[in-house]
C-alpha cells in the first residue's frame, strides 16, 4: 500500500506542475479527487503497516496532501472556488 500511495504521490505531483500553467487551471479539479485517493491509500497503509515499514506510506501521504493544498489554492487563486 505504502508503494501505492507513493508512487500515486510522484503521479499527481507531476500532474500538478502541469496544471499549474496558466491555461491548464481546470485540471485541479480532477487533481484534488485523485490526490485525494491516493492520500487515504497512504493512511490506510499506515494503518496496516508495521511501524518499522511506513516510510513509503507516509511519504505517499505527505506529497499527496501537499498536492491537494496547493491544487485548491490554485483554484481560489484563480477564482474556481468562490
Amino acid at each position: 500500500m505504502g508503494l501505492i500511495s507513493l508512487l500515486w504521490g510522484v503521479v499527481s505531483m507531476l500532474w500538478m506542475v502541469l496544471a499549474l500553467l496558466p491555461l491548464l487551471g481546470w485540471g485541479n479539479w480532477f487533481l484534488i479527487p485523485f490526490a485525494a485517493v491516493g492520500a487515504i491509500i497512504g493512511a490506510i497503509g499506515i494503518a496496516i503497516t508495521s511501524p518499522g515499514n511506513r516510510g513509503r506510506a507516509k511519504a505517499g501521504l505527505v506529497l499527496n496532501g501537499i498536492v491537494i493544498v496547493v491544487a485548491v489554492f490554485r483554484l481560489h487563486l484563480g477564482g474556481g472556488i468562490i
